[in-house]
């Protein structure tokens, strides 16, 4: 016969509660009460356990999809070295210029925190009002998209854009030189 507690962990698995499954497991090896009068707390514990490991997951499939060059956030952005209007970032952390089909256009010299503001506000986007983000290098873009010209594929990369709610293009500038244009 089996043991309760490893029975409660098959059927959490079983219906792919990962985080619970887990968080029982921890529970029971600690000693944890798993009888009736205990399953109220257990529960609760349980379901908030496989919210925050969700939640986790979600986040990390996210920051997997969005292609980002490396992590980059807010608070570590220095906006006392920097001219940028730091009220101006926080308004468009919320991303609400999405819903309303807007641009956001960052220009600047090298090295001023374009790519680090775009990835902030990216990730911003995602994690805390769960907005779809893709981060490109307009060089790689343009090139996929040729490639795929070439190969008779048009429109494939060109359709994946399409489904996100921000689009952020890195490097615009160096398409720019690398045609000989402005």
């Amino acid at each position: 016969m089996r043991e309760p507690s490893t029975d409660v962990q098959t059927q959490l698995k079983s219906l792919r509660l990962n985080g619970m499954a887990t968080a029982w497991a921890d529970l029971t090896e600690q000693g944890g009460d798993t009888t009736l009068a205990a399953s109220c707390w257990l529960v609760e514990h349980l379901l908030q356990a496989e919210h925050a490991d969700r939640v986790m997951r979600s986040i990390a499939h996210q920051m997997k999809s969005a292609r980002f060059p490396v992590h980059r956030d807010l608070a570590g952005f220095d906006f006392t070295v920097s001219q940028v209007d730091q009220r101006l970032v926080q308004k468009l952390s919320h991303l609400s210029f999405t819903q309303d089909s807007q641009n956001v256009v960052l220009i600047g010299g090298p090295g001023t925190g374009k790519t680090h503001l775009a990835t902030a506000l990216g990730i911003s986007g995602f994690s805390r009002h769960g907005k779809r983000v893709r981060f490109y290098s307009t060089v790689d873009l343009v090139n996929a998209l040729e490639q795929e010209k070439a190969q008779g594929r048009a429109g494939r990369t060109a359709i994946s854009p399409m489904r996100m709610d921000s689009v952020e293009l890195d490097e615009l500038g160096y398409l720019f030189s690398q045609c000989g244009g402005a």
